[in-house]
């Protein structure tokens, strides 16, 4: 029987980050108005292994409904045995072929699977009769501009069993430079039945909305738009239905996310590089910055960032 993705509340999605999609983080873009979350990526021999680090990754806030996790990895075995040791955890298992970071594909994992899109298409084929949850993948353009497959590889992975498929607009090779091609985004919604979840650019509810007229996906990821601002799900969701809405202070948001923090007891490091990332693109905020990375301890960092906020002309 064919698993379906479930119906989703809105359209916009966080998409999932490594070093960023930490659970505190993923129940504040839920708490703004996300319609669907996901783990960091997460390495299947790792968790097969019970690596200490990466089970502490599992976790996830009662808010996640449905809940999503993201595997990785180039051995279809370890992958499998992975899905299988979480399959009653999360709702939905997505793998991840669309990393361009080498130290992913040096192991042919992530973007790397993109040159073997029949390994793709086996990968899901085995997840698909070895677990209950439906299965998407998250792929690119594809490896560089002479070899675009996502179109070819979109088509296998509905054929294989795919619920869902998501798709960045730029190739490995581009990594996260230029601009992201909503046109191939566009083509394989057009060229396949499953929903299609586009990905790339979307810093404002405007881009939001006009990529969304344009693609005619089903819903959008917002990864780098989201990192510095969760505050954009709630923006989206109000543009979408009314054409306006309304910003709110990242200094307000940050102690938002700090109270999260307590209940998940989130890693000092990891509350530390959230505080970087929610300054930026705020005036005089550099400096701040300077300061957040030499603090060692959370009282020091709260001070910081009350003293900035009160501070702010």
């Amino acid at each position: 029987m064919k698993k379906q993705f479930p119906k989703l509340k809105n359209k916009a999605i966080l998409s999932p980050m490594a070093g960023v999609t930490d659970v505190a983080f993923r129940a504040l873009c839920k708490k703004y108005g996300a319609a669907l979350t996901c783990t960091e990526f997460l390495n299947s021999t790792a968790i097969n292994r019970k690596n200490k680090r990466t089970l502490e990754m599992l976790k996830k806030d009662k808010s996640e409904k449905p809940s999503q996790i993201q595997l990785f990895g180039s051995n279809e075995d370890e992958v499998v045995k992975a899905a299988q040791l979480v399959s009653k955890k999360f709702d939905i298992i997505d793998i991840n072929c669309g990393c361009p970071a080498w130290k992913v594909i040096k192991t042919g994992a992530g973007s790397e699977l993109l040159k073997n899109p029949k390994q793709i298409a086996s990968l899901i084929k085995k997840l698909n009769n070895s677990v209950k949850n439906p299965i998407t993948i998250k792929i690119r353009k594809g490896i560089n501009d002479k070899t675009t497959n996502a179109i070819e590889v979109a088509r296998l992975a509905e054929k294989s069993g795919a619920s869902a498929l998501a798709i960045h607009g730029r190739t490995q090779k581009q990594g996260y430079s230029g601009k992201a091609d909503w046109e191939i985004i566009k083509k394989v919604k057009q060229s396949i039945k499953i929903p299609v979840i586009g990905n790339g650019d979307v810093f404002t509810p405007e881009d939001f909305k006009e990529k969304l007229d344009f693609s005619e996906v089903d819903y959008i990821l917002i990864a780098r738009g989201a990192m510095t601002n969760p505050y954009i799900f709630k923006q989206i969701n109000d543009y979408m239905k009314t054409g306006k809405y309304k910003h709110k202070n990242k200094i307000d948001q940050f102690f938002e996310y700090l109270t999260l923090t307590k209940k998940h007891k989130t890693e000092f490091q990891i509350i530390k590089r959230h505080a970087i990332n929610f300054t930026k693109g705020m005036k005089g905020s550099a400096r701040l910055r300077d300061k957040l990375v030499k603090i060692k301890d959370l009282k020091e960092l709260s001070k910081e960032m009350k003293d900035f906020k009160q501070n702010e002309i």
